[in-house]
């Protein structure tokens, strides 16, 4: 038994060599010169592959049409099987897997003939050689199907950007004829859309646009280019493309912050594309379609801003006319609930997260914790808070219009804004005392938050003791952005910093450690900062709730102008607005009031 097993085998394999090219010959027989075919289709080598088929001319310049049109990065070739026809013909049955980037694949079986012509083996020349339903003057063209982007969510699920149909609206100056009128036509229908698109603006435009291409005069909302369709559709040398994008629910909504969260996950919101594979004749008409894959959609993000809270900042800041910023953060879990500013602040960049300003007397809630902490005072001490108070001899402090209260509690000190208070509290501080309490508080640390570049501000320890007193009611050296006083505002109501989130699923890095203030220094804080709100400079928000929350005015410049500012909290809702050049904290206040009016 062994012995046939062993003699079987040895035939066959004699039998393949015989059906190569007879025992005695060296040339390739059909299964050679099919692998070799492939091996050169695979690589990219079309001229070689061409080369070892009865028809090179044809095979050349089907193959580089397919090829081409597929773009592949590569190719796995599998021989299924190879069957004699006769002793000079072969039949190849082989599968092909087409690489097509992206995790994308096409994967199909074959068939072709190699026949024995004198010495030689060459592949049978026909369009089916790569793939069974390609007919002569035939080839394929490969659609990308792209998915619309997944939406990126707010915390409670409600779509901040989602995806629309955007039109374009194009411009080919050559096939205007009247240039003039063609312009003045899309700036009087595109305007009351962007105010940015005018006649001058359309023509600057299309004069640095190349000859005969087109420019982008604007890119409409579907509804809106539906609405003003009719007065630019016929228009001379006008054109259209369109294409679905993600979108804010308006044009500025969450200006400093969307555009970052957009590019930040545009490759998890992106999803799988598919694609699809279909024959075309000599004139590119469609015939027969090959293959297709759908495509797969993405999961959605989730970020921490609310759209409610979001929207409420924004018709909060929108009518002040200077620059005016709001931002909110949830003391409890650190997201960052809204970030808004009105147009002329926008104008400025995004100083809601990044801008430094003295932050005027809402400092005094950080040098009342340090106070405080001390030791050396509580919030029933008494103060002196006279209209005006001369520091080392060298600098005079006023208060507001140089009020004179006498001698009254720190709580009370603190609720009527007194200047002078403060800047004899911070004569017996150490250097940096002030410094610890603020970063206690958030103030000073910086933070990598992924999708955001933000600055919280800073409180140089200060040796000159005018430095420190000026330091003490938020003038000085002493610096703050919004976000950085609304962290404040957060660590207060918790009771430790809250580390700021924005989008799900992606952390957040601080640069240092915050160490929690003691829970019997940061009490009487907190109500201090009701107290602002009962009897103190800011009664405007008393309609609204348990709000607590410190005011400022900031000296900025020459001293003759000041910024306006509120910071506090409502709850788990902490927040500062910021009004620049507002003059009082009224403005600032008047914002905050709009806000926690409109919040759920």
């Amino acid at each position: 038994m062994r012995l046939l097993a062993k003699i079987t085998i040895t035939a066959t394999v004699l039998t393949v060599t015989l059906s190569g090219c007879g025992l005695f010959k060296s040339e390739p027989g059909a299964p050679e010169i099919t692998d070799d075919f492939l091996a050169k289709l695979a690589s990219g080598d079309v001229q070689g592959a061409a080369g070892l088929t009865d028809n090179p001319n044809d095979a050349k310049e089907t193959l580089e049409k397919f090829r081409g049109a597929l773009k592949p990065e590569g190719l796995t070739s599998k021989v299924d099987q190879i069957r004699k026809n006769g002793e000079m013909a072969s039949e190849s049955s082989v599968s092909l897997d087409w690489d097509l980037g992206k995790n994308r694949h096409w994967t199909y079986s074959t068939k072709f003939d190699v026949r024995q012509e004198g010495d030689f083996w060459k592949v049978h020349w026909a369009s089916s050689v790569v793939h069974p339903k390609l007919a002569p003057q035939q080839s394929i063209k490969v659609t990308e199907l792209k998915p619309d982007p997944a939406p990126v969510l707010d915390r409670d699920g409600t779509p901040l950007l989602a995806p629309e149909r955007v039109v374009s609206v194009l411009l080919v100056a050559k096939e205007a004829g009247d240039l003039g009128n063609v312009t003045k036509a899309l700036a009087d229908a595109l305007n009351p859309f962007d105010k940015a698109i005018t006649q001058q603006t359309i023509t600057d435009g299309v004069g640095k646009t190349p000859d005969g291409q087109a420019y982008q005069v604007a890119a409409l909302r579907d509804p809106d280019y539906q609405t003003v369709k009719p007065k630019i559709y016929d228009l001379p040398g006008v054109r259209f493309t369109s294409q679905t994008s993600l979108l804010a629910p308006s044009r500025n909504f969450g200006s400093q912050v969307l555009p970052a969260v957009r590019k930040l996950v545009e490759n998890d919101i992106a999803g799988q594309s598919g694609f699809r594979v279909a024959t075309i004749d000599a004139q590119g008409t469609e015939i027969d379609e090959l293959f297709s894959k759908a495509p797969e959609p993405a999961k959605a993000v989730n970020v921490a801003l609310s759209r409610a809270v979001q929207a409420a900042a924004e018709d909060a800041v929108e009518p002040v006319q200077q620059p005016t910023v709001l931002v909110a953060i949830q003391p409890s879990t650190g997201d960052i609930l809204a970030v808004a500013q009105n147009d002329p602040a926008d104008a400025q960049g995004a100083i809601s997260l990044t801008g430094r300003f003295p932050p005027g007397s809402t400092l005094k809630a950080v040098s009342a914790l340090a106070a405080i902490q001390s030791g050396k005072v509580n919030a029933e001490t008494p103060l002196p808070c006279p209209g005006k108070t001369t520091i080392d001899g060298r600098r005079i402090v006023p208060n507001s219009n140089e009020f004179d209260k006498g001698t009254i509690p720190l709580r009370s000190a603190f609720a009527f804004s007194c200047n002078t208070t403060f800047a004899q509290l911070a004569v017996d501080m150490p250097p940096d005392l002030l410094t610890n309490a603020g970063l206690s508080l958030g103030l000073g640390v910086d933070f990598d938050i992924p999708g955001l570049t933000t600055i919280t501000g800073s409180i140089p320890p200060a040796t000159d003791v005018v430095e420190r007193a000026e330091d003490a009611f938020g003038q000085g050296k002493v610096l703050a952005s919004p976000f950085g006083m609304a962290l404040v505002g957060a660590s207060i109501a918790k009771g430790s910093m809250p580390v700021p989130q924005l989008v799900r699923g992606k952390e957040t890095k601080a640069d240092k450690q915050s160490t929690a203030p003691p829970a019997a220094a940061l009490d009487p804080v907190r109500q201090m900062m009701r107290e602002v709100v009962d009897y103190g400079t800011a009664p405007q928000l008393k309609p609204y709730g348990d709000v607590r929350g410190k005011t400022g005015t900031a000296q900025f410049g020459d001293g003759v102008h000041s910024h306006g500012w509120f910071m506090g909290y409502r709850g788990d809702l902490a927040f500062a607005t910021l009004v620049l050049g507002g003059e009082t904290s009224t403005p600032a206040v008047e914002v905050a009031a709009r806000f926690l009016k409109a919040v759920p």
